[in-house]
């Protein structure tokens, strides 16, 4: 009876060992069939996106006839037009047109008005595309005085600049991703980039002078690299070149804290309205929206134009650090007023009027797919998925030293890929070797028993 139980469990495991072989060897099969590209082998680009179609309508409509875009609620693009025929272009193009009074010549005319006046310490202005006016700010550190003055500027302009008071002071946020450290500060790495030759990080140009050496830990025992060109006031940007000019594995991914990071897989410029991210050694990841483009700040150490204005917060330390949206890099920190526990207004170095002055390339993911190593990308014009901005994400998840352990699991797991496939197919054939080694033992068992007997 016993040997009868023990060939019915032999049995029953031969034929479940068979039947996982079959159904692991259709799981493979569909997979393979199934698979989409590897998404790390091409850099993402989003070309033909949202933001894309509103940025490429007001290049083709010109700013005598369009006033700004900006992405709505939904994530379709809305442009400013001053006409009936532009406004017609814009909705043949899939864009929602919204009639305004003054074009962006108009707000440029304003803000360069405000630009020649003299320099007021504590104040920033952006042209703000959703309401179709210039606002100029003024921190507490601005004396009554010279707000007054300024507040005459704004009338002579026109209605339609605003003028309004912001708590906080707007500073250049000096002292991160990971954190950079030197005898000028304490800054943050934001993007790794490379001339085809050497390897450097895109930092803010607050954090240093040229020559500015770096350590990644206070004792200065573990030297990054030196700052070879700066970039402020005016823009705020520099690169630190790597000690031995090689930015190794992971230079795609930046941190976001707790040993986590984001693949970064391109460049581009954002747009109004989109939600986005920023990496900080001090105060970790943050989101929020970007609220304007173009700003000028007029900080303590001299006045730099050209910024993202958005409502993320920031502290002293998160300098330099990353912004980004979908994997997608935008900008630097560069500066700004609050703190994350009040909030506040934090501005940003766009990334591709960096580069593009730099004449470096963002290093993104290896384009073989391999997952090991960078390569330079170029940047791209408009790169926004044409999603909603409340839905945006970091992007996709890596691991700060580039070897991405759970993303493996997670391939492995997915029931789209091969993994469970191959799983099922090794458990079945190691169930056939196990029946079978069992089968042998108890067979030379047996036949020592019986040879123990006939002879004795």
């Amino acid at each position: 009876m016993r040997h009868a139980r023990r060939r019915l469990v032999r049995r029953v495991t031969r034929l479940a060992a068979v039947g996982g072989l079959l159904l692991g060897g259709t799981m493979v099969t569909r997979a393979v069939a199934s698979e989409p590209p590897d998404a790390s082998a091409v850099p993402r680009t989003y070309a033909a996106s949202a933001a894309g179609t509103g940025s490429d309508l007001v290049s083709r409509l010109g700013t005598s006839r369009t006033a700004g875009s900006w992405l709505g609620a939904d994530g379709k693009p809305v442009v400013a037009v001053t006409d009936e025929e532009a406004a017609a272009e814009v909705r043949k193009a899939g864009a929602e047109a919204k009639m305004v009074d003054r074009s962006m010549d108009e707000l440029k005319s304003a803000t360069s008005t405000l630009r020649s006046a003299p320099r007021v310490t504590g104040t920033a202005w952006v042209m703000d595309y959703r309401s179709n006016q210039v606002v100029v700010r003024g921190d507490s550190t601005v004396s009554a005085t010279d707000w007054s003055r300024m507040t005459q500027v704004a009338e002579d302009i026109g209605g339609f600049v605003r003028m309004e008071r912001t708590e906080g002071t707007f500073t250049a946020r000096l002292n991160g991703a990971l954190p950079l450290l030197s005898t000028a500060g304490r800054c943050s790495a934001g993007f790794n980039v490379t001339d085809g030759q050497r390897d450097f990080i895109l930092t803010a140009g607050h954090c240093g002078p040229n020559g500015s050496v770096w350590f990644a830990d206070n004792r200065g025992s573990q030297q990054i690299g030196e700052t070879v060109q700066q970039n402020f006031p005016g823009g705020d940007f520099s690169l630190v070149e790597y000690t031995g000019g090689d930015a190794g594995s992971g230079a795609d991914v930046v941190s976001i804290g707790d040993g986590k990071g984001v693949r970064i897989t391109g460049a581009a410029d954002p747009a109004v309205g989109q939600r986005v991210f920023r990496s900080g050694s001090t105060s970790g990841l943050r989101d929020g929206e970007v609220t304007a483009l173009n700003a000028t700040v007029n900080y303590p150490e001299g006045t730099v134009t050209g910024l993202i204005e958005t409502n993320v917060c920031a502290e002293p330390g998160d300098s330099g650090g990353p912004m980004f949206s979908e994997g997608v890099a935008l900008g630097v920190t560069s500066g700004g007023s609050g703190d994350c526990n009040a909030g506040g207004t934090t501005f940003f170095q766009p990334v591709t009027k960096a580069l593009a002055a730099l004449n470096v390339k963002l290093l993104v993911a290896a384009q073989n797919g391999s997952g090991q190593g960078a390569s330079p990308a170029p940047s791209a014009s408009a790169t926004q998925s044409a999603i909603s901005p409340g839905d945006a994400s970091p992007g996709s998840s890596a691991s700060v030293n580039g070897t991405d352990a759970s993303t493996l699991l997670s391939r492995l797991a997915d029931p789209k890929n091969v993994g469970p496939g191959l799983l099922v197919v090794a458990g079945s054939l190691v169930a056939l070797v196990a029946t079978r080694f069992i089968r042998a033992e108890q067979d030379r068992k047996r036949y020592r028993r019986y040879y123990s007997a006939t002879w004795g």
